[in-house]
């Protein structure tokens, strides 16, 4: 089902809210454009025009379509799925970096995340206002400066094992409406081992070692 293949990281673009900082931080590490949907138009706002575009394009404008070469529109019709999930299921890349998925409608935040907690798709960190967020890998290794904040939000059942947190997370059950993980620190470089699906979120100045580390984790497998 691959459309858009590309050996460098992607910076997917989505319909809601990002900043000039936002995008420049992504396609530092993501130079290859892509979009979901309306977020062809808010793209094509910033002057950049994706490589491929997908969606049920309920939302992309006309000047938008006319704007992008046809064999970049990829017209998803099913309602099954959400745009962010259509986009991922058809990148082929070692990491996507997804801009425009938060801070507008919740419901489109929260689905966002239930689509990372499935591991659809390459490795993905969605830039969300001060934080990053991605699916913790079954092993993960950051080299992280002390007193770095460190959440981890179970989508399911969930248990794990940690060095390098404040408070130590080996033993614990967690769950989304049991124990969650929220404001977590780190005393140094961290480890965390995960049994389930969880979130981990960063502060946004850790997007370079995060993206980095998953990257590299994509080319390992």
């Amino acid at each position: 089902m691959t459309v858009l293949a590309s050996r460098l990281p992607v910076t997917l673009i989505g319909g809601g809210p990002f900043s000039q900082a936002d995008i420049d931080a992504a396609r530092a590490l993501a130079p290859v454009i892509a979009a979901a949907d309306g977020g062809a138009d808010r793209a094509l706002a910033h002057g950049l025009t994706p490589e491929a575009v997908f969606g049920d394009f309920d939302s992309l404008s006309d000047a938008a379509h006319k704007a992008i070469p046809a064999d970049r529109l990829h017209h998803i019709a099913e309602q099954d799925s959400t745009d962010f999930e259509k986009c991922l299921i058809r990148i082929d890349a070692p990491l996507v970096l997804a801009v425009g998925f938060s801070g507008a409608r919740q419901d489109h935040f929260l689905a966002a995340l239930n689509v990372l907690s499935r591991r659809i798709g390459p490795p993905c960190i969605l830039i969300a206002g001060d934080d990053v967020i991605a699916l913790c890998p079954p092993r993960i290794a950051l080299d992280l400066a002390p007193g770095t904040r460190v959440s981890l939000f179970p989508m399911g059942q969930a248990t794990g094992r940690s060095t390098g947190l404040r408070w130590p997370i080996d033993g614990l059950e967690f769950a989304p409406m049991g124990r969650v993980g929220t404001s977590n620190e780190a005393t140094g470089p961290v480890v965390i081992e995960t049994d389930g699906a969880m979130l981990l979120i960063l502060p946004r100045k850790s997007l370079d070692l995060l993206a980095a580390v998953l990257a590299e984790g994509q080319s390992a497998r």
